[in-house]
């Protein structure tokens, strides 16, 4: 009788353990770059996770989880990826009709910029004075457009393990410009008071709309995201979060 009731109580522990992983929703991101990512801790992604955690979507918990561009796209090729995804647009993964995943709208955007010294400025408008200019891009990413406009004007690319790093290659002199998102060189300005170092100028092509991408599998999670995302940029709780980072 006792060693009935022992497996009893273990099957129950099981099945209560099983069904808090269930309610577990890894998030996962490929930006490593502030303000998305800062630390590893603090930024906007972390804030809106713990958004989506007070706001107890179905009792969903979401944990968000660093992995690397080229990692999280083969997984998500070969229908492994065990979780959603923050901060993608369907471009950047050969989605445009959004027929191979689930998205949500976007809750940011943005767009790419052209950043340069201001000692030693460069111009997308004079193709002229690009041709064997070295620009710093991040490894591993494909950047839609921006990839063909690069070819095109005989730029030499430069990689670096994020657009911080770019950045301040940039300043040593060690590239000659980088494509960066927007959000990132002026938070990168403000924190360490570069007023007046840079040259921005706007890139040709559409701006970063960034979405939560769910394969088709994680179908009940999307359903109940999608609510909240939509009316997230109407909420004043998520405006005073983004605040801190403009």
């Amino acid at each position: 009788m006792k060693n009935s009731l022992s497996g009893i109580a273990l099957a129950c522990a099981c099945l209560f353990a099983g069904a808090s992983r269930a309610d577990t929703v890894i998030v996962y991101t490929s930006a490593n770059f502030a303000p998305l990512m800062i630390d590893g801790e603090r930024g906007i992604y972390p804030d809106l996770i713990g958004y989506l955690n007070r706001k107890k979507i179905a009792d969903y918990t979401f944990k968000l989880v660093y992995l690397p561009r080229k990692r999280l796209q083969v997984k998500l090729e070969d229908g492994s990826l065990n979780g959603i995804v923050i901060g993608m647009m369907p471009q950047w993964l050969n989605d445009t009709g959004q027929s191979k995943y689930l998205w949500t709208t976007a809750f940011a955007h943005d767009r790419f910029v052209l950043v340069s010294t201001a000692a030693r400025p460069l111009n997308p408008q004079e193709p002229a004075t690009l041709a064997g200019a070295t620009i710093g891009l991040t490894l591993g990413y494909v950047y839609p457009g921006i990839d063909e406009w690069i070819r095109r004007h005989g730029l030499i690319r430069h990689d670096a393990l994020s657009e911080e790093k770019n950045l301040d290659k940039l300043l040593r002199n060690r590239v000659d410009c980088s494509a960066v998102v927007e959000s990132m060189v002026r938070y990168y300005i403000k924190k360490n008071n570069l007023y007046g170092q840079f040259k921005i100028a706007a890139m040709p092509g559409p701006g970063t709309d960034r979405r939560f991408l769910a394969p088709r599998a994680q179908q009940a999670v999307f359903d109940k995201l999608v609510p909240v995302i939509n009316k997230l940029k109407d909420d004043p709780e998520w405006k005073r979060a983004l605040a801190q980072y403009e």
